[in-house]
């Protein structure tokens, strides 16, 4: 019995360095957590996520999309970026963005991979 006694005390002991171990990397998680809520009405994404967490927010918004250079899109770049056009993002997911374009001629939905676009900024 009295084995028990100390081997729970030595697994106490561990737990408790286990946890002052972890506290400094909660602090550096709650950081990053903190920079990039700042950044979230930033028209540029470095990464799949911050890009897909614009797309999400901006459901139903009309949109300006860039488009990475080998990836153009002549009905996004050119007419849904302009003043007679829009971009409205209607849905997207970790692989796809679904995006309604408005153009002068006619309306289109286009499906685009994730990966192939650069930047998402709202348009007022």
């Amino acid at each position: 019995m009295e084995y028990m006694g100390v081997i729970g005390f030595v697994f106490g002991i561990f737990g408790f360095l286990a946890y002052l171990n972890m506290s400094p990397l909660k602090r550096k998680v709650e950081s990053l957590e903190e920079a990039l809520s700042k950044m979230q009405g930033t028209s540029y994404h470095e990464d799949r996520i911050s890009l897909l967490k614009a797309a999400e927010a901006y459901i139903g918004e009309k949109v300006k999309i860039d488009l990475k250079d080998d990836h153009e899109d002549m009905d996004i770049s050119y007419y849904g970026n302009s003043k007679h056009g829009a971009n409205v993002i209607m849905e997207a997911d970790r692989d796809w963005m679904l995006v309604h374009v408005e153009t002068p001629k006619e309306n289109k939905d286009k499906l685009i991979r994730m990966e192939s676009i650069q930047r998402i900024t709202k348009v007022d």
